[in-house]
């Protein structure tokens, strides 16, 4: 047999097979610890299946969603910190789920590099493991993608895809939000997962380096305070819908305040808010101050410190606050749903309790 002429591999090329399966060896039993009822597989197959009649479903409507992290991979990226984006990842699906009633069932992800490094893609799946057990769902399946040439050296993008189910009696689609409504808001953990290319020019701005200690939060590295990672609201809002009361859920993502409230609203109907409600977190103060950001760009691109917006009966809106606080929740009143000829959002007191 005549000999190749230059005997080239595909690890010559810049993909590592080795490299590959020994990522999968290691997050076979990161996988494994997100296990639940109605998982009808394990990793490695071509598909991944899930059983509903096992998951408990009677008559099930189906909800999917995906997301990705954004450009606040960059800053993990150049942090050299991986383990809290797989859990932004998992957040960003499954809080867009859970605002349907639908309980996230499983989760499958798609990770993409220029060149694999086992110990940061470990990190990632972790990330990504921890998040589907806040969740209550279980990672089913995934895909790893080296691809030299596509990326630059030691940069990746990540996307999640999230599956989930709810009876179809109990299906949220705000069509029961009405006048007088009272607005609940779930404080979030920090920025998430949105306007990270804005936060990006701030610090690049301010002159700080992410290795830096964070002008709003001391004694912590400034990329540290910027990844901490988007909260998960799934068994507390779950909780909740099944107390009774809930008529509508935002999740605040990209858009901020000021986009996503009128997603749930029905027409003829607006939202009043009441910045006074509720302290501005020290983040979002800071990039306004360094930003020079406008009050109305800061609630269009942030979440300014509420990460869910949950609509529900006025006369049971103490009884589920309750709920929500037992389960986890900061709670704050934050307004009303009023009538109005647009679905828009208005803020009180905004000039007062945000920087100018």
């Amino acid at each position: 047999m005549e000999e190749a002429i230059n005997g080239l591999s595909y690890k010559d090329a810049g993909v590592d097979i080795d490299a590959g399966e020994a990522l999968v060896d290691a997050i076979k039993p990161l996988a494994k610890s997100t296990a639940r009822a109605g998982v009808a597989s394990g990793l490695g197959g071509f598909g991944a299946m899930f059983d509903l009649k096992a998951a408990g479903y009677n008559d099930p409507v189906l909800v999917a969603g995906t997301d990705g992290v954004g450009t606040k991979l960059k800053v993990a990226i150049e942090a050299g910190k991986h383990d809290t984006v797989g859990i932004d990842l998992v957040a960003m699906c499954v809080n867009d789920l859970v605002v349907q009633g639908a309980e996230p069932l499983f989760f499958l992800d798609y990770f993409a590099t220029a060149k694999l490094d086992v110990a940061a893609g470990t990190d990632i799946v972790s990330g990504i493991a921890e998040g589907c057990r806040r969740a209550g769902c279980a990672l089913i399946g995934g895909e790893t993608a080296e691809m030299p040439g596509m990326y630059a050296k030691g940069d990746y993008d990540l996307a999640g895809f999230s599956v989930g189910a709810v009876e179809r009696e109990a299906i949220l689609t705000g069509d029961k939000v009405g006048e007088g409504d009272v607005i609940l808001g779930l404080a979030a953990s920090g920025l998430h997962s949105n306007g990270f290319s804005l936060v990006r020019r701030v610090v690049e701005k301010a002159g700080l380096d992410y290795a830096d200690e964070s002008p709003f939060q001391p004694g912590t590295r400034l990329a540290d305070a910027l990844l901490e990672p988007t909260r998960i609201y799934v068994k507390s809002c779950l909780a909740a819908i099944a107390t009774g009361g809930v008529h509508g859920l935002a999740h605040i993502t990209g858009g901020g305040l000021l986009e996503n409230i009128p997603r749930v609203l029905p027409d003829g109907l607006g939202a009043d808010l009441d910045a006074a409600a509720w302290q501005l977190p020290g983040v979002f103060d800071w990039l306004a101050k360094a930003g020079g950001i406008a009050q109305n760009e800061m609630a269009r691109t942030f979440n300014c410190g509420i990460g869910m917006a949950v609509i529900v009966k006025a006369g049971q809106a103490e009884a589920l606050a309750s709920v929500l606080a037992e389960n986890g929740e900061t709670v704050k009143t934050i307004g009303r749903v009023v009538k109005r000829d647009s679905k828009g959002v208005e803020i009180a007191n905004i000039e007062d309790q945000w920087p100018n």
